[in-house]
């Protein structure tokens, strides 16, 4: 679960922006004139307010500029006037006709600065430990995001066949804000489980980039025949497991973002395949809850970062603590 906001503390979220330029990589910095700075673009979340849209919408309110964003970053921690404040941090990437930089009340002036210069350019020790850590990740990153159905409501009280379980009032809820939330990431191919809560938590978001979903058998949920014996259905079992770990490798071993919608008995199988695709350890933690989702970063066919979400959430759990000069 995600640590809940210590009392008092404010939570902000932002984005070191990043484009190629020639061999080397340029990050923008913006001047605040309230504050005579130059710093990252950022702004505080707003009450209930899900972290990665702060994220998005904060950076567009500074910049002027639409993202997408990449890795997640270590957040930053300092005192505002004797309030501690944490900001969350992604990569970024300008979106293409993502707008132009204007002038506002915030933000009077946007450089975009050769990564090798940006840490001096900076006005605090925290956002150039930042940018260090930026500048020796991995770039660019894509992402295999596995999302959990939404809330679809007691199976016990669904008199017809599993598959045509739909999403309860709550679960139309998430899957609503689940499209906003995998935005953040871009867009690419959605793929799902037959069953209709795993395609009706998916569609609003594939509704949105202009996409299908794209049906996989193989990550349905297990369907268990009286008819059948149990060596038979042991056998049927792996041949199902087998088909959608090779899906899942598939999908991970693309150049695209790739959603990945299925259940709770087979999300370890697939995120296990996905790992294995991608040499990396499967990570720890507790099964998503419905509705949450798992983001696995890829860089040149090697993992190199991963998140989790959900959407009822509004904060994430702290990476690390950086120091340095107090900004407002």
């Amino acid at each position: 679960m995600p640590d809940r906001p210590a009392a008092g503390e404010i939570r902000a979220a932002g984005a070191v922006l990043w484009r190629p330029a020639g061999r080397g990589t340029q990050v923008a910095l913006v001047h605040r004139p309230k504050y005579n700075d130059w710093s990252l673009a950022k702004g505080k979340l707003e009450p209930g307010e899900h972290v990665l849209l702060a994220a998005v919408r904060e950076v567009g309110e500074e910049t002027g500029l639409g993202v997408t964003l990449g890795l997640r970053l270590p957040p930053v921690r300092y005192e505002v006037l004797g309030q501690p404040k944490v900001v969350d941090y992604w990569a970024a990437r300008v979106d293409p006709a993502a707008g132009e930089f204007r002038a506002n009340h915030e933000v009077d002036r946007l450089d975009w600065v050769a990564l090798s210069q940006a840490e001096a350019r900076l006005s605090y020790d925290h956002d150039a430990a930042l940018v260090a850590q930026f500048g020796a990740a991995p770039r660019p990153t894509v992402p295999v995001i596995l999302v959990r159905h939404a809330s679809a409501g007691s199976k016990a009280d669904w008199r017809k066949g599993d598959l045509l379980r739909p999403l309860d009032s709550h679960g139309k809820q998430q899957a609503r804000l689940l499209a906003r939330l995998l935005a953040c990431f871009g867009s690419g191919r959605v793929l799902s489980s037959p069953a209709e809560r795993c395609l009706a938590t998916v569609r609003p978001y594939a509704s949105g980039i202009g996409a299908e979903a794209e049906v996989v058998p193989a990550f349905g949920p297990p369907e268990p025949s009286a008819k059948k014996t149990a060596a038979r259905r042991g056998a049927d079992d792996a041949l199902t497991a087998a088909a959608a770990q090779a899906a899942a490798a598939e999908a991970a071993a693309g150049d695209r973002m790739v959603v990945i919608c299925a259940h709770r008995e087979n999300m370890p199988l697939l995120l296990s395949a996905i790992c294995h695709r991608l040499g990396a350890p499967v990570p720890a933690g507790p099964p998503l809850r419905k509705g949450g989702f798992i983001v696995l970063h890829r860089a040149a066919g090697r993992l190199a970062g991963i998140e989790r979400h959900h959407p009822d959430d509004d904060r994430l759990p702290s990476l690390a603590a950086a120091g340095g000069p107090t900004p407002a």
